[in-house]
């Protein structure tokens, strides 16, 4: 596993912390595992961190990026450089729109929103999500169609659980977004991987979704614009998608929090134009285009003109899911409305434009990079992947390994292809300001030179 050995590096870099069997926490030298009390009196207590917590936690991006970062010498006076990091509200240059920022002080100061929501979210930020989606769509959504959801990540939560069943079975992206690996293990819902394919920039392996699917798979997810590839699904893939989860009878996950992110050849497509085809759960946030993931308010859609969602209770075990979990911040739910009726274009063209000359940037000068390729230029999102040659290294065995000393000596944090499903590949990161993605990439080639095989 890669928190493993990620912990195992930690442990030979002189860390003195023993780890508990139980609790991967620390405990002191020489303590009982039982505990003890007052006089000496020992308890034999009956209760112990739930280890799946501890599994499903080892295999998040964030998990993984936070032991990285340990890994970091202040001391060497070195200024740190994100490339393994989806976040790039940290940088001026993508600050959130000026409208976005007043809608949530307005929400605040109306003291309108101090109270609870309605578990599903204010009738009033359904609409505006409704209708903002219904844009793109041959047919028009409905309030009832939308749930609101702490960020995207919520409603990754909320679509595998109220789709796990014993025994079922779910389709997910290799390399993907690793989060959904972590839930499905928490709620015993198997998962199966089917490949994306580099030579065809990242499309899904169709033929591998018909030879993984059984009479117990219940879901696909796919995830567009893409992460970890920075890939572009065509309006012709995603029918085919459509017609082939159709003729299994499974329903397909749309993650599409990197949504309208598309700077490319292809126009961004929503899953949900095929939702007369097949079933789809839409996910989406305003994490991503608007650059605001601290706000946490995201959404699960049911794109499904045909009511197959509700017919089969799907629609009906969302809201019972909701009802025993956390709601997004209702002064931020307040603001929906206006953040997406009234942001203005010249706001997402900026963004767009500067994720593009970014993406340029970077596919550029990786091919000056001897030891890495890139075999699809990127053409949304905020990433792109990247084969890492270990024939070519001299003390480098493989991607983790790669990281682990790339954060030691250069002070550079670059997410191990391991982490989202891909051995011997790199995630990296071109969200960030254009200096530092140039001075990140200019430590990354000279990390490479340094440990390059002497001919």
């Amino acid at each position: 596993m890669v928190s493993y050995k990620l912990h195992s590096i930690l442990k030979k870099n002189k860390t003195k912390t023993l780890l508990s069997p139980l609790t991967k926490q620390p405990r002191k030298m020489g303590e009982a595992n039982g505990g003890g009390g007052g006089g000496g009196e020992v308890i034999e207590w009956k209760f112990s961190g739930n280890e799946k917590i501890n599994t499903a936690a080892g295999i998040t991006i964030r998990g993984i990026l936070d032991v990285l970062m340990k890994l970091l010498s202040p001391s060497n006076g070195i200024k740190p450089i994100p490339l393994g990091h989806g976040d790039p509200s940290v940088f001026a240059c993508f600050r959130t729109s000026e409208v976005a920022e007043d809608a949530i002080v307005e929400a605040l100061k109306s003291a309108k929103f101090n109270s609870y929501s309605p578990t599903v979210g204010l009738l009033s930020a359904r609409r505006a999500v409704a209708e903002y989606l219904s844009h793109d769509l041959p047919y028009k959504l409905s309030p009832d169609d939308v749930f609101l959801t702490v960020g995207c990540t919520q409603a990754i939560e909320v679509a595998l659980t109220v789709l796990a069943r014993p025994g079922a079975n779910i389709l997910l992206p290799k390399p993907g977004f690793p989060y959904y690996e972590a839930r499905a293990s928490f709620t015993d819902l198997e998962y199966r991987h089917f490949d994306l394919l580099p030579e065809k920039g990242w499309e899904v392996d169709l033929n591998a979704i018909e030879a993984l699917a059984d009479e117990n798979t219940v879901a696909m997810v796919i995830i567009n614009p893409g992460n970890p590839c920075g890939n572009v699904a065509s309006y012709q893939h995603l029918k085919k998608v459509a017609e082939t989860a159709r003729r299994l009878g499974i329903v397909v996950i749309a993650d599409e929090v990197y949504g309208h992110l598309a700077f490319g050849s292809n126009p961004f497509v929503p899953m949900g134009v095929f939702g007369s085809i097949v079933p789809v759960l839409t996910l989406g946030s305003i994490s991503k285009r608007w650059i605001v993931p601290g706000w946490r308010v995201g959404w699960l859609v049911t794109s499904d003109p045909n009511g197959v969602l509700k017919k089969t209770k799907i629609t009906e075990c969302i809201t019972g899911c909701l009802n025993i979990s956390a709601d997004p911040a209702t002064f931020i739910q307040g603001a929906v409305p206006h953040i997406l009726e009234k942001t203005k274009e010249d706001f997402f063209n900026k963004i767009i434009s500067l994720l593009r000359q970014s993406a340029d940037i970077c596919y550029d000068e990786i091919k000056d990079i001897n030891c890495i390729t890139c075999p699809h230029k990127p053409e949304g999102s905020m990433f792109v992947m990247v084969r890492l040659n270990t024939s070519l290294l001299e003390d480098i065995s493989d991607d983790m390994e790669f990281c682990i000393k790339l954060a030691k000596e250069e002070s550079l944090i670059v997410l191990p292809g391991t982490a989202v499903g891909l051995k011997n590949w790199l995630r990296i990161t071109f969200a960030i300001e254009l200096s530092t993605l140039k001075e990140g990439l200019e430590r990354m080639k000279l990390f490479c030179q340094r440990h390059a095989k002497q001919q």
